[in-house]
């Protein structure tokens, strides 16, 4: 029956990603659950402290019998890697498979970003003092940065991050093992300046003048004039009737006249006529 030693070998061994401890915890206690034998119970008891310890032991048994791999405990788990010394040899059986490789600038924008991470595009280039977008475009290509969300600034610049892949081909565990992390994260380096918000009209002083609404309105277009039309003949007149107060008042002096007449007329006949 294989040792514990071995079956937490044989997992890293047949994994194709690296295995975190406790991924190799849970394979160890379902194969015992699926066994079911009694000799294997005891492997489904061990702890996080029992595997880490194991694999310290691998390691110390690969350097002591000079194998060509090693185990490593990469920021996403444990794997069989080979030696550094072996890698021109292995390269030949990928050929086409060339090392990637980083300009001095890219590397030295992701240097940037790696220590002083999350950071703007504006505070990168007011570090390097010039502008850096074609090299930021290469290093989010290659899976090198990532944008971990927007400044909590006017104008939410987007701030940038390495990522997992950073850390894995680099060969570290944290960013924080990267050489002088704390000394380099200490010192004061050049920051963009922070853009002004813009006044909006409720925030304006009182005393400033108001714009009218005339002043900020744009200028009438002027509208075209319109055609002449054709001019119509002028009616004519009607005859103006008489108020119906003015012929009551002729009528009136008619019949006045008239009794005058009968008047005169009376007094001039002789009196033997009166009598009679």
């Amino acid at each position: 029956m294989l040792s514990l030693k071995q079956v937490i070998e044989a997992l890293v061994f047949a994994s194709p990603k690296p295995l975190s401890i406790k991924e190799i915890q849970t394979a160890i206690k379902s194969a015992v659950s699926e066994a079911g034998e009694l000799p294997l119970q005891e492997y489904g008891v061990v702890t996080v402290e029992d595997i880490a310890s194991l694999l310290a032991e691998l390691n110390k048994d690969y350097a002591e019998t000079q194998r060509a791999f090693q185990l490593v405990d990469q920021v996403n788990g444990w794997a069989l890697v080979t030696v550094n010394d072996a890698a021109h040899w292995v390269r030949q059986l990928y050929p086409e498979a060339k090392p990637t490789r980083l300009s001095g600038p890219a590397l030295e924008t992701l240097a940037i970003i790696a220590y002083r991470q999350p950071v703007t595009r504006a505070d990168i280039e007011a570090v390097r003092g010039v502008a850096v977008d074609g090299v930021m475009q290469v290093l989010l290509d290659r899976s090198l940065v990532k944008i971990a969300g927007r400044a909590d600034v006017p104008g939410r610049p987007l701030l940038y991050e390495t990522t997992e892949y950073f850390l894995q081909h680099f060969g570290l565990k944290a960013v924080e093992e990267l050489p002088n992390s704390d000394e380099l994260r200490r010192v004061k380096l050049p920051t963009a300046p922070i853009p002004e918000a813009p006044v909006t009209e409720a925030e304006k002083p009182a005393d400033e003048p108001q714009q009218s609404a005339e002043e900020t309105a744009e200028p009438e277009q002027p509208e075209a004039e319109p055609e002449p039309e054709p001019e119509q003949p002028e009616p004519e007149p009607e005859p103006e009737q008489p108020e119906a107060e003015t012929v009551e008042a002729e009528t009136v002096e008619a019949e006045t006249v008239e009794a005058a007449v009968e008047v005169d007329e009376a007094e001039a006949q002789p009196e033997s006529d009166r009598s009679v």
